[in-house]
């Protein structure tokens, strides 16, 4: 059910812990951090933390416990498949000393799923239907092995596309809290020119978190400055005096839309 309740005062916040060796050793490039921050940022879910950890059940149990406490929502991926090294389910139930076995309802999804596949479904797929005793189930639509929720734990799938159809089931039911206002301004102000003047400007709008971000491209230098904020009014009164600084500084600005953001990396 969709929470509709007004924005606390708060921050209602997140955490992500991706899973698997893979991703440490480079092999597979992670994608789930970038798309679970651009969900959740609209409805006010500050993602405050990310961790990259190995398919280690004390990093991982040890990393439930602590982020869990720490946070009104944590996610994971990865570690929910059928091979020996998947432990992300276990060390979950462990992380809340919980018993783990076969669910009813997500072994029925899975003999539905591979009744109508050239698979069986044999011993190491039906280790996808091991779930926490107490957990809810987050539907796959993509692959039926579901993912779960337990306590404000969100276990999701790493395969890209998978965890992103399961946080389409997930999104609707958390609860909101007060979107960022973001504002972001482009010149080619070297970095080191501005910084003096944007940490006045940092001093001078305590409620508006401003970063800047240099980068080389094939049309030169360029510096992004972002400036986030719940207020827009504070946000917009700091990016007015960041507009300020750099034309004092001898450059133009330009500030981007949302299109333009992936291009100049703001």
């Amino acid at each position: 059910m969709r929470d509709e309740r007004p924005a606390p005062d708060a921050p209602v916040t997140a955490a992500l812990l991706i899973v698997g060796d893979e991703i440490l050793s480079g092999r597979t490039r992670d994608a789930n951090l970038q798309h679970l921050a651009e969900r959740l940022g609209p409805i006010g879910v500050r993602l405050v933390e990310a961790r990259v950890i190995p398919d280690v059940e004390a990093v991982i149990v040890a990393a439930v416990r602590e982020l869990s406490g720490r946070v009104d929502y944590l996610f994971t991926c990865g570690g929910i498949g059928p091979t020996h090294d998947d432990i992300t389910a276990d060390c979950v139930a462990a992380a809340f000393g919980r018993s783990i076995d076969i669910h009813p309802e997500a072994r029925a999804r899975l003999e539905r799923h591979y009744a109508d596949s050239e698979h069986a479904l044999n011993a190491a797929r039906l280790r996808m239907a091991r779930i926490p005793d107490g957990a809810r189930l987050i539907d796959n639509p993509v692959s039926a092995a579901p993912g779960f929720v337990l306590e404000n734990v969100y276990v999701m799938a790493g395969v890209p596309r998978i965890m992103a159809a399961m946080l389409d089931q997930v999104v609707p039911t958390l609860r909101r809290g007060r979107p960022l206002v973001s504002v972001s301004i482009l010149s080619a102000l070297p970095e080191g020119e501005a910084a003096a003047g944007l940490r006045e400007i940092a001093e001078a709008h305590p409620n508006v978190g401003i970063g800047s971000y240099p980068r080389w491209g094939a049309g030169g230098f360029a510096l992004t400055i972002v400036l986030r904020g719940e207020e827009p009014e504070a946000v917009e009164a700091a990016a007015q005096a960041t507009e300020a600084l750099i034309r004092r500084l001898g450059a133009a600005s330009r500030r981007l839309e949302a299109a333009d953001l992936d291009a100049v990396g703001g």
